[in-house]
């Protein structure tokens, strides 16, 4: 309660509250003004700078597709060439030599799509020093960039073959036919139909469908549901759709090796080269998928806990796995069987490396998890009085909950933080849920670091006593070193911005837990709610400033409900970003963020900006789903 003479000194000294939730007290407000009044550059110079700002940020992905569009290239230049030689091309012309081309990459993309989702290849190189040179992060992106190739291929492959050089060929003269193509096609010349109902014609014909129907399921419009379709079509929408049909790529495939052994125009075995692009990815891939089946079997795990929170959040608390290790901000997949006996969705690991327990934090975004919230909902009992979460289940309360799968631990961006002198991490809305682990974990490495200084400590009085009696004094030196090497991490910067007061009861627990046992100040913790008005409004003075007494008296957040203060409307990244800069002089500062696409190119350029102006660097990494 606060009393009057509380509400009239707020009042009074309304200014020192309304400054109380800034994220950062600004004590050089020069530079963040300096970036804001820079002097204009001529056009050249800005073309330039921007130039140099696109490489430095992509260089990786540039000379990786660089090289993938040479390889295309060059297979699509050689096979031109090598059909030009062939006496069908004195009757079908540039459209064969063209579909042959388009081919010859086709056979290129169709193995490569696969590399890039053979996860646990990719989660094993990126921890080798390749992953210097190639960027593993954007494995899916790539991923895409195939498919959208391996259409365009489509089209120039089968378009030339339906609308031109089938065409070319039936209307050649009977003559010309028996002297250039009757050992390629036999006797009669065929017709459109024959052509078209062949093998070759019906395994294309068949690929071509399948491919249209992933592809267009696959998109984000329908994979998000974006597209509302009436009763029943509906059921082609959501994540379970694009699921399914992914899947008919295995069809594809057998139709493709099919399909390349029926070449009219190739004759010899070992030219039929199809099989010969295909059986590295194909078994890679199909070695993944059997490693992934026969773990996961081994990796059934036990539910300890369930909650769920206002806003749609399903956390789920499961045993460990003797055999299951990770890195903080990795990810790994889950089943639930009593779902769906098919399908894996990925989540980001909540729990920190040395719990007893691996925990994921699940938000209601499609058909999937929807039903599994629903399937907890029935199983589960209401919390218990005084406890966060809409329902709750544990050993206690409950036996009969549903069985899960899990596979995994795989890489992903967040798993290198511990390279970096000082974090900034910033999470939008569940997007924090990568850097639960990472903050438990720091707060883990402090714990250990205390006990470590009270070992040397002790070691050292010991030694001190020794080395009245002895001049072997050697051994104590070396704990401290080894100390340093693994607290490389000085410090870390979390931002969590969300629309929504209930998302606090999730996250609430990791809060109260890192403001309490931080006892050195390590981990810097921000909360934004940005469905009220930005700070400084009148219409959120008055919760700005009771906010502040009642942090004051019973330190708690009459918002978040936790130790960590909450702050309204957004972040002003480049006061923050240059509050960093200033304060940790000559650190290498990793900025890891995951939330919507907006905001990322956002804070990449200003931790380009930041770079070219001071010795602080900064290094840009965003979560990919």
């Amino acid at each position: 309660m606060v009393q009057l003479w509380q509400l009239e000194t707020l009042l009074l000294q309304k200014d020192t509250y309304l400054s109380y939730s800034q994220a950062l007290s600004y004590t050089s407000q020069a530079l963040s003004q300096n970036l804001q009044g820079l002097r204009k550059k001529g056009r050249i110079r800005r073309m330039s700078t921007k130039l140099v700002y696109y490489l430095e940020e992509n260089w990786k992905r540039i000379w990786v597709v660089s090289l993938w569009i040479m390889v295309m290239i060059a297979l699509f230049t050689w096979k031109f060439f090598q059909y030009k030689q062939k006496n069908a091309f004195k009757v079908m012309g540039y459209c064969l030599l063209t579909a042959k081309g388009a081919a010859e990459t086709l056979k290129f993309n169709m193995a490569l799509i696969l590399m890039p989702v053979c996860r646990n290849t990719i989660t094993w190189l990126r921890s080798k020093k390749l992953g210097l040179f190639v960027p593993f992060d954007d494995n899916i992106n790539f991923h895409k960039t195939i498919a959208a190739a391996i259409s365009i291929g489509v089209i120039l492959h089968v378009g030339n073959h339906l609308a031109c050089d089938f065409p070319r060929l039936i209307s050649s003269s009977n003559d010309k036919y028996k002297k250039l193509l009757k050992n390629d096609f036999g006797s009669p010349k065929p017709t459109y139909i024959d052509l078209v109902k062949g093998t070759e014609g019906v395994t294309g014909v068949l690929m071509v469908i399948f491919m249209a129907i992933a592809f267009t399921l696959a998109t984000r419009w329908f994979r998000r549901n974006l597209i509302k379709l009436p009763k029943p079509f509906d059921r082609i929408t959501g994540f379970n759709a694009f699921w399914y049909s992914h899947h008919l790529f295995v069809i594809v495939y057998v139709l493709l090796i099919i399909h390349g052994e029926f070449l009219y125009l190739v004759h010899i075995w070992y030219r039929r080269t199809t099989w010969m692009y295909l059986a590295v990815p194909v078994l890679l891939y199909a070695g993944e998928r059997i490693l992934r089946f026969f773990r996961s079997g081994f990796c059934t795990v036990r539910l300890l806990k369930v909650a769920i929170y206002p806003g749609g959040v399903l956390t789920l608390q499961m045993s460990k796995p003797p055999q299951f290790r990770y890195k903080s901000g990795q990810y790994m997949f889950v089943q639930c069987p009593a779902v769906s006996p098919f399908e894996w969705h990925p989540f980001s690991i909540t729990s920190a490396p040395g719990d007893d327990y691996l925990s994921v934090h699940i938000r209601q975004l499609g058909d999937w998890t929807q039903a599994l919230k629903r399937l907890f909902s029935e199983v589960c009992e209401p919390p218990v009085a005084g406890k966060s979460g809409l329902l709750r289940a544990d050993e206690a309360t409950k036996k009969s909950l549903p069985k899960l799968l899990i596979d995994g631990p795989y890489g992903a961006p967040a798993q290198d933080y511990s390279r970096y002198d000082v974090l900034l991490l910033v999470g939008l809305g569940i997007g924090a849920t990568p850097f639960i682990s990472i903050l438990k974990d720091l707060l883990n490495n402090i714990v250990k670091m205390e006990e470590q200084a009270d070992s040397v400590s002790d070691t050292s009085k010991a030694s001190d006593v020794s080395v009245a009696s002895s001049n072997e004094s050697t051994t104590p030196n070396r704990v401290p070193s080894k100390r340093k090497k693994t607290l490389k991490t000085t410090n870390a910067y979390f931002y969590w911005v969300t629309r929504e007061q209930g998302s606090f009861d999730w996250f609430k627990g990791v809060m109260n837990e890192v403001a309490e046992l931080d006892q050195r100040g390590v981990i810097e913790m921000h909360n934004y709610l940005t469905s009220v008005y930005e700070e400084g409004d009148a219409r959120s003075a008055l919760i700005t400033m009771v906010q502040a007494l009642n942090h004051a008296k019973n330190g708690v957040d009459i918002v978040s409900g936790t130790r960590v203060r909450t702050h309204f409307a957004r972040p002003k990244w480049k006061n923050v970003l240059s509050k960093l800069s200033s304060k940790h002089c000559n650190a290498r500062i990793g900025v890891f963020y995951c939330g919507a696409p907006v905001l990322a190119k956002e804070l990449s350029k200003l931790c380009y900006e930041l770079n070219q102006k001071g010795s602080t660097k900064f290094e840009f990494h965003k979560e990919h789903f």
